[in-house]
């Protein structure tokens, strides 16, 4: 007899069987599954979700940069409408000592646990009430006296304070090989310039934001982070809690770069508001708040040397990179990282150096390292170019190396000049005039520029489970997390050729702490290392079902854990590559910088989605390009405060300074891969500013060296 549930397995058994790989998503268009519900105001961030009987938190800040809080008189605030509490360090739940999260020991959690304020903004008091109007105005009445401290704030090249970090996430402060000094003295041209770019900040367009609950014993978390295990698993080791009790949530992130990767104080307080009030609680930060409590990329000053001969092959390579961190955390942006997988020489030493000051701790921005460090290195190498009288491009070509200069390890694959090669001929390279100044379009002066990109690529070992439902569809759960990348799209596409269905039989379920772990969004591991959890376990489960297995009523579910296959990937120099072209124009009358048109050609690994993957690398481009001619966050000396924390002070990049910008690729997948994703969300940013400075310099014969290049810059720099 055939029942009904019989029936159904079989059809879904021979759905996922017989469908075929003439049904392959990968490598195609795909419209985000969720671009409707964005547009319409339909999908909920952070700040969003509602809740019964909600509370608001409001963050109080430190008004000095150094010292300690003297007394908090909260009589008065807690009288005012509304008001349910006033959570300070005399009154605030202990959290852990000597707290050890997903990135390390970090001090910056301590919120509130003490009396010490290591810089301005630090978070002193959250007052917590009924209305968000309610416990803004109580925060400002609060009154808040200080001891203060004397503080620095003052970064500069031979600061006292500098020192040598301790080995780096990204591998040791200091390598060093060869004598670069002896090959420095022998070599026939030098350039020995030094560079600096500015403090810069994430800035996406949703501000953070945290609700908290208890419910029925469990903590219950929505967040705006990139990553919902590591998230929640750090709150659970911060508070003391047993890790099955903690629950987060971030099904929509309105952009991260970096900076929603960490535990942050919102979510701390949150979490202590509603452990102490027994009622939800959300808290969600201010503009200005963004540019103290969530970290930021460090200024940067840098010092390139080389050494080559006549014909442009090196003989000596130096890069030393100096940046802040702060007294709460040590933290290194590590731009001398990006020559020791670029360019070999005889001699060649990187190394890194920080300073203590009274500021919010640097975190991880957008291709941390490799932003500024490829400005600093691909502009001497285009000085060098210039000195040999060689074109930029063939002095890469003449100094690509055969294994890793620092590793020595070979290449997991390197289609650098073959990126380049593209590259020219789509942006007419061939026909450029390389004598800068001399090329004019009414006022303006004209000039084209490249750069190399790189970064390394990697996977981290994942967790996900896939399910086959009787009537035919699938649904993928896994811990990933979509800032704005297009990540549920493209682990959508990957769940539907592994199973050999079209993708609108798929539905992928993301961004919850209890699907298991799973890497954050970030380190452009993101959709590599879910992609491949979400690809074998879906494979498995199409190879039960092609061998007959039963789909009861509940599913059949097969689970996949990465551990073992990212641990076993041998050890090669993996990387992707990329070639940046730009063309700007100058006006040496206002100083004024137009970016006139871009093109990026990248090897990057299999494509996934091509539509979402060209926005991922033309907005890193453009990134670049705000770099370059917009973003600097200016520090008062005296106050210890920034004085530009709102986006009308900060200038980014606006859409009539964005040109034409293209971004495409070259085939260059990743053979250790099961689909041969490398990663895509940083290095659209890497080279971009480097291209456009050299096209400056193409443009009005004047090298630029401090970062972002501001028309007063221009007007007084040394005329041609």
């Amino acid at each position: 007899m055939t029942t009904a549930a019989s029936m159904a397995t079989t059809t879904a058994t021979t759905m996922a069987t017989t469908t075929g790989p003439a049904t392959r998503a990968v490598g195609t268009p795909h419209i985000r599954l969720e671009g409707r519900d964005k547009v319409t105001g339909a999908a909920r961030y952070a700040a969003d979700h509602p809740a019964a009987d909600l509370a608001h938190g409001w963050i109080v800040p430190a008004t000095v940069a150094r010292g300690r809080v003297r007394s908090l008189d909260d009589a008065a605030a807690l009288k005012m409408p509304g008001v349910l509490t006033v959570l300070h360090h005399g009154n605030a739940p202990r959290l852990a000592e000597d707290f050890v999260g997903t990135f390390g020991p970090d001090a910056t959690t301590q919120v509130l646990q003490h009396d010490r304020v290591p810089y301005m903004g630090w978070p002193v008091a959250c007052v917590v009430a009924e209305t968000p109007e309610q416990a803004r105005e109580a925060a400002e009445t609060l009154a808040v006296t200080y001891a203060t401290e004397p503080h620095d704030v003052d970064f500069r090249p031979g600061h006292p304070g500098a020192y040598t970090p301790g080995p780096m996430n990204v591998g040791p402060a200091r390598t060093e090989k060869g004598d670069v000094e002896a090959e420095l003295a022998a070599s026939e041209v030098v350039v020995d310039a030094r560079y600096s770019t500015a403090e810069e900040h994430h800035s996406p367009m949703e501000p953070h934001a945290a609700m908290a609950r208890w419910d029925d014993g469990r903590l219950e978390v929505v967040d705006a982070t990139q990553g919902a295990y590591a998230t929640a698993q750090d709150l659970a080791r911060l508070f003391g809690l047993d890790p099955a009790s903690v629950h987060l949530r971030s099904e929509h992130v309105g952009g991260g770069f970096g900076c929603k990767a960490q535990v942050r104080p919102h979510l701390i307080l949150a979490v202590m508001a509603t452990t102490l009030l027994g009622r939800p609680v959300r808290v969600a930060l201010t503009r200005p708040q963004m540019f103290t409590l969530i970290g930021h990329r460090s200024p940067t000053h840098q010092r390139v040397r080389l050494g080559a001969g006549p014909d442009g092959r090196l003989r000596a390579l130096e890069h030393t990179a100096l940046s802040a961190t702060s007294t709460v955390r040590e933290f290194v942006e590590p731009s001398a990282l990006y020559g020791r997988s670029m360019y070999d020489a005889d001699g060649h030493r990187t190394d890194h150096s920080v300073v203590r000051l009274d500021i919010p701790t640097p975190t991880y921005m957008r291709a941390p390292g490799e932003a500024p460090g490829s400005f600093a290195l691909e502009c001497a190498l285009d000085e060098l170019a210039e000195r040999c009288g060689l074109d930029p491009i063939a002095l890469r070509a003449r100094n690509e190396p055969a294994v890793g200069p620092v590793s020595g390890l070979p290449f997991a694959g390197r289609r650098l000049l073959d990126c380049f090669a593209e590259g020219a001929r789509r942006f007419g390279w061939d026909g450029r005039d390389p004598r800068p100044g001399v090329r004019r379009d009414g006022r303006w002066l004209v000039g084209t520029g490249t750069a190399a990109a790189t970064f390394f690529t990697g996977a981290f070992p994942a967790t996900a489970a896939v399910t086959a439902h009787a009537d035919g569809t699938f649904t993928a759960r896994i811990a990933a997390a979509d800032i704005g990348t297009g990540a549920r799209t493209a682990l959508t596409q990957l769940a539907a050729d592994a199973l050999e269905v079209t993708p609108d039989r798929v539905r992928v379920l993301i961004a919850d702490s209890d699907f298991g772990d799973a890497w954050l969004a970030g380190g452009s591991m993101g959709t590599r290392s879910w992609g491949w959890a979400i690809t074998l376990a879906a494979r498995e489960l199409r190879e039960r079902l092609a061998l007959g297995a039963a789909v009861p009523p509940d599913g059949l579910t097969v689970r996949s854990d990465t551990r073992q296959e990212v641990n076993a990937l041998a050890a090669y120099e993996r990387h992707a590559y990329g070639a940046q072209f730009a063309e700007v124009a100058v006006d040496p009358g206002s100083g004024e910088i137009r970016v006139r048109r871009m093109l990026g050609v990248f090897a990057a690994g299999r494509i996934v989605n091509p539509l979402t993957a060209r926005s991922q690398l033309t907005g890193g481009m453009i990134w670049g390009l705000s770099m370059a001619l917009h973003e600097e966050a200016v520090r008062d000396t005296a106050t210890g405060g920034l004085v530009n924390t709102d986006l009308a002070g900060y200038h980014i990049a606006a859409h009539a300074d964005v040109p034409a910008v293209e971004a495409d690729w070259i085939d260059d997948p990743d053979p250790d891969d099961p689909v041969g994703i490398k990663g895509i969300g940083e290095i659209g940013g890497v080279g971009s500013a480097a291209a456009i400075v050299n096209a400056v310099w193409h443009a009005t014969g004047v090298r630029h060296r401090d970062l972002p290049i501001r028309p007063d810059r221009v007007l007084t720099a040394p005329k041609l």
